[in-house]
Formats: structure tokens, C-alpha cells, sequence
């Protein structure tokens, strides 16, 4: 097979490396989610699957990572295959002799059908995705850069409650300059028209302004507000993120702004609307009250999560050309 370079789905998934939602159209999330929907039939009933009977995947993951790591796995071994795990290889593979990313590509997909990458430093994954000849690569997120299978999760879960990805208002709250899944599910809700977003987060933590730019140029209906005041009632949806501490190179100016903005019980029932559906990409560290889990509204801990395998489960199966 040829070398690859990142390129549009245009319907046809397989062997396509998985690099960033500006790759998808409407069209190609629309049967994304019809297969996600029999995916979650499979693993919702627990019905043996030999999808992926016979094919390897390999996760290999620079940065920590439950949620993400633990749904990769959990999606191929669903769907009857198997995986090859690294978690931190620089401390456990080869890596720490001094083995070049491009390397260890090129080794783990002798072995494999396709790998999925993390890595702390934006780019890596391209750069991965470059120096693989033979397997496809997808994206688990890189530094602060991208996350597009958070975002490809959370698309869905919005589009299981209200049935549309267009004509939404929505919140985005919190790290919203390092939030990768936040520039993710931002590049993917403007493939859709009139959606409003509004952004809650610190002045140290805004959206970068060429972010800013480019998500309104995509044609991104963006209000940048400084208060939870300033929320709008009845907004479809809340898009609550952690402060990065990972990010930050002095504690100082992480605890100036960590856990500015928090979910409580009293603000959900002050500013959100009776279909207001309130998201996280997790893990939470405080900007979500616990005891706000219990609303029927929090589905980050119910649906939201759950979404996070089915998708991957999905996105497997087309990427290897299985469905």
C-alpha cells in the first residue's frame, strides 16, 4: 500500500488514517452514527461479534489515559478481536533506548491491522501517520491539538438526544485553550448551520484568537462570556472540561485558575433548560459537583461515556473494512 497522508473520508473509510474531524462531511457522521446505533445493539445486548475476528490493533499511549485507552480495547475485544497494549513506552518499550517515534511505527505494524496513538506533543500523530506504510492510524489525542474520537462520541451523543447536529446552542466551559476535545467537537459542529456556542472560561484560558478566527470563518456563532450569568437559558447542551494541570508549567498559575467555573445543583436548576443535557470528556477534577450526577440531565457518567466504546466500535469496524 501507499504511503498515506491524512485525507477526507468521502464516504469510503477504510485503511483511511484518522487524524482530524475537518476529514468528515455531514454525510460521512451520518452513516457513522447509523453504525454506531448497531454497535451499541451488539454490546448493549452483549451479543457475540466476529467483526474483528482475526485482526490486531495496537494502542500505543504516550500520555495517561483511562477513558479513551480502556474504550479502544474494550471496542476491538467486543467485536471479537484483539489488541497489542504500550502504555507509556517511553519508560517501557524501546523508546527508552532512544527508538524514534517513526521506528516504532514502523515495528508495532508489522504486527497489526491498525494503531491507535496518543502523544503529549501536537502533531506526533501526523507525523505517525507519515512513517506508517501499511496500517491505518487514528488519532487518540495529541497534546493540545485534537481529539477527534471524543468528538466523533460527543457529536453522537448530542445527536441521540435531539436527533440533529444543526440549528443548537450550546456551552463550552472550562480549559477551552488546551481542551483538544473541545477544538475537536468545535471543528465538527461547524460541518452543521446556526450553532451557537457560548465560551465560559478564565481570561488566561480562552480560546486561542486564531482558534477563534478559524472556528468562525467555519461559520461558528461564538459568544465569549466571563460568568455563569451570562449562560443562556435552555442552551441544548453544556460542555463542561477540566483545567489542564498537565499543561501548566508553574502551579501558581494553574491554581489561579483551576475550578473557576463549577457545576453546582443550584446553577443547573438556575440556568439550565428541562432538555439541557450537561457533558464532560472526563476526568473531572471539581468543576462538577457530584452531587450533580444524580440530575437526569448529567450524562456524563451515563450515555456520554457509554457513547465513547460504540463509536470506537464503529469507526474500528469501518476503518478495517469490515462493514
Amino acid at each position: 500500500m501507499d504511503k498515506r497522508t491524512p485525507t477526507a473520508i468521502n464516504g469510503n473509510f477504510k485503511n483511511k488514517d484518522i487524524i482530524s474531524l475537518d476529514q468528515f462531511s455531514p454525510k460521512d457522521l451520518s452513516f457513522l452514527f447509523k453504525v454506531t446505533k448497531k454497535m451499541k445493539a451488539i454490546a448493549v445486548n452483549a451479543k457475540p461479534s466476529d467483526i474483528l475476528k482475526g485482526n490486531i490493533v495496537t494502542l500505543v499511549f504516550y500520555e495517561p489515559s483511562s477513558r479513551t485507552f480502556g474504550s479502544f480495547a474494550g471496542a476491538v475485544k467486543q467485536l471479537g478481536g484483539q489488541t497489542i497494549e504500550i502504555q507509556d513506552p517511553q519508560h517501557f518499550s524501546s523508546v527508552s533506548k532512544g527508538e524514534t517515534l517513526e521506528d516504532t511505527i514502523r515495528v508495532f505494524e508489522a504486527y497489526c491491522d491498525a494503531i491507535v496513538i496518543r502523544h503529549p506533543v501536537v502533531g506526533t500523530v501526523k507525523q505517525a501517520a507519515d512513517a506508517a506504510f501499511f496500517v491505518p492510524i487514528i488519532n487518540a489525542g495529541d497534546g493540545i491539538g485534537e481529539h477527534p474520537t471524543q468528538a466523533l462520541l460527543d457529536m453522537y451523543t448530542i445527536y441521540e438526544k435531539f436527533g440533529k447536529l444543526d440549528h443548537l446552542t450550546g456551552v463550552m466551559a472550562g480549559d477551552l485553550l488546551n481542551g483538544r476535545t473541545v477544538h475537536s467537537l468545535m471543528r465538527g459542529l461547524s460541518l452543521y448551520k446556526n450553532t451557537t456556542l457560548y465560551l465560559l472560561s478564565p481570561k488566561e484560558l480562552q480560546l486561542s484568537r486564531e482558534e477563534l478566527q478559524d472556528c468562525t470563518k467555519r461559520g461558528l456563532k461564538l459568544i465569549e462570556i466571563t460568568s455563569e450569568k451570562d449562560i443562556p437559558k435552555n442552551a441544548d447542551f453544556w460542555y463542561w472540561t477540566r483545567v489542564q494541570k498537565e499543561r501548566f508549567k508553574a502551579m501558581e498559575a494553574y491554581e489561579k485558575v483551576k475550578n473557576k467555573f463549577v457545576v453546582t445543583e443550584k446553577l443547573v436548576t438556575e440556568r439550565a433548560g428541562e432538555n439541557t443535557i450537561i457533558m464532560h470528556p472526563l476526568p473531572r477534577v471539581g468543576e462538577i459537583e457530584t452531587t450533580v450526577d444524580q440530575d437526569p440531565r448529567a450524562v456524563y457518567l451515563r450515555s456520554q461515556i457509554r457513547n465513547g466504546m460504540y463509536v470506537r466500535m464503529a469507526l474500528l469496524a469501518l476503518v478495517l473494512g469490515k462493514i
